[in-house]
């Protein structure tokens, strides 16, 4: 199933990437929310392959109306068409097609497919995870200071920490942890689980730890389909950096 999974993102990053630079149709869904028609064609071709490949399970994707049956059902496709639309838009390559399935709430594939970095990211629960085929393992990082975070730029408490070059896709951000290229990353805010499905499991099998911005399991195929926030970071800084960003957190809930 990885490899039928993986093969459907490709041909989807495919499309997208055919048509970045061209002309398409731009608007915001709501303020600070952009999205294009090429979102729209991405999804539909995804949602079409991919319940070929299992009619049974449920949908959540951010370009499509959500369906209330999908909490009854033990397995749900998890899909961002395009997560970084931000820069796809701009025509930089910090985007992907980001595709999870979780079974019982809980990830057990997902790929990103980043065709504008050349990049292909997958993992099967309890099989580990691949870049381009190639192993994934977490940085052994043991202390907060000095610890990369892709970020244009940190907060004055966070000046500890080291900025490394952050693409605007939430999903290639968590990846970049499980290839040991970023030792953290944090959201503390409400955002939906199609954000962080398969970059979560990418991560956690590569190693990394990943929880909800209060060090709280995640959990998937909720009512809302939302998280409040993911902490991915290494193992040995996890709980070092929940412990820093608690206050911050808990002042957001």
């Amino acid at each position: 199933m990885l490899d039928a999974v993986s093969a459907v993102a490709r041909e989807a990053g495919r499309i997208a990437a055919a048509r970045s630079g061209s002309g398409f149709a731009r608007w915001e869904k709501t303020s600070g929310s952009p999205v294009c028609d090429v979102d729209l064609e991405v999804d539909a071709f995804l949602r079409e392959r991919l319940r070929a490949l299992d009619p049974e399970a449920g949908w959540l994707s951010e370009e499509t109306l959500d369906a209330s049956d999908r909490i009854e059902r033990p397995r749900l496709w998890v899909v961002d068409p395009i997560d970084g639309t931000r820069d796809y838009l701009r025509g930089r390559s910090g985007w992907c097609v980001s595709v999870a399935l979780v079974e019982d709430r809980v990830p057990v594939l997902g790929v990103l497919d980043a065709p504008a970095r050349g990049e292909h990211w997958a993992a099967q629960k309890g099989r580990g995870a691949l870049r381009n085929g190639i192993p994934l393992r977490a940085s052994g990082r043991t202390a907060l200071p000095g610890a990369r975070v892709p970020a244009e730029q940190l907060a004055a408490e966070d000046a500890d920490l080291l900025a490394v070059p952050k693409p605007n896709s939430i999903a290639l951000r968590i990846a970049l942890v499980a290839a040991g290229e970023a030792d953290l990353v944090a959201t503390l805010r409400w955002g939906f689980e199609w954000d962080i499905a398969a970059a979560a499991l990418i991560a956690a099998e590569a190693g990394a730890t990943v929880t909800g911005a209060l060090g709280q399991p995640l959990a998937f195929n909720t009512a809302s389909g939302e998280a409040f926030g993911v902490l991915a970071a290494a193992p040995g800084i996890h709980a070092a950096a929940a412990e820093r960003l608690r206050a911050r957190a808990l002042a957001l809930v």
